[in-house]
């Protein structure tokens, strides 16, 4: 009978599986060069591990994220440029987060000529909370500018500055509610586009130094 999923089993067997698929060699991957077939792979190896054992929703596109009832999505990257795409909801997840949690896997792909096949080394498994999901310059430049007594308008120059997709209502509403609400300091780097583009240098460094950057 399959368990249900939490949030510490999802982490125990995120790190079990990382053990699991450093040591295996895939023919599949061999000469694969696209991140994003190789990170699809991973994925959804994974959600096979975890439904031979344990009963949960799985998401979709459609549902945003990987784990909808944890909160978590999971992101497969390679060390040489640790970063993925996120979707865009609005210019307040720079600053607040993204609204879930991350399961970042981070791999070294290698390949095996003689034989044919790859291997994924998992060299980092990080669970990072989703109250360090925001930016961390622009949630450090606002914490500065909070801490030296900065008001509103300090507020909206540096949205301009950073060229935050905001209408001025908009800028005006969010520089409210950070003087209201002071957002606590990020660890992602979060780029502008039509999609976010989240960059994970930082989190692997600060991972198990920083409450809430757990290596797992």
């Amino acid at each position: 009978m399959s368990r249900p999923l939490n949030l510490s089993i999802l982490k125990a067997e995120a790190k079990a599986f990382a053990s699991q698929v450093s040591e295996s060699h895939e023919p599949s991957l061999y000469g694969v060069t696209d991140g994003k077939a190789v990170g699809t792979h991973l994925e959804h190896k994974f959600q096979a591990y975890l439904h031979k054992k344990y009963q949960y929703t799985e998401g979709s596109s459609a549902k945003g994220i990987d784990f909808p009832v944890l909160e978590v999505d999971m992101k497969v990257t390679s060390i040489r440029q640790p970063q993925s795409s996120c979707p865009f909801k609005s210019a307040r997840q720079k600053i607040y987060g993204l609204g879930y949690n991350l399961l970042v896997f981070v791999y070294d792909k290698t390949e095996d000529n003689t034989n044919r096949t790859s291997r994924l080394n998992i060299l980092h498994t990080i669970f990072l909370n989703r109250a360090r999901t925001a930016d961390f310059q622009t949630t450090s430049c606002l914490t500065r500018i909070i801490e030296n007594d900065g008001n509103l308008d300090d507020i909206l120059a540096l949205f301009e500055e950073r060229m935050l997709p905001l209408d001025e209502i908009q800028a005006q509403t969010l520089a409210e509610e950070v003087l209201a609400n002071p957002p606590a300091i990020g660890y992602l780097t979060i780029s502008n586009a039509l999609q976010w583009r989240l960059q994970y240098t930082r989190v692997i460094q600060q991972a198990g130094v920083i409450s809430g950057i757990e290596a797992l």
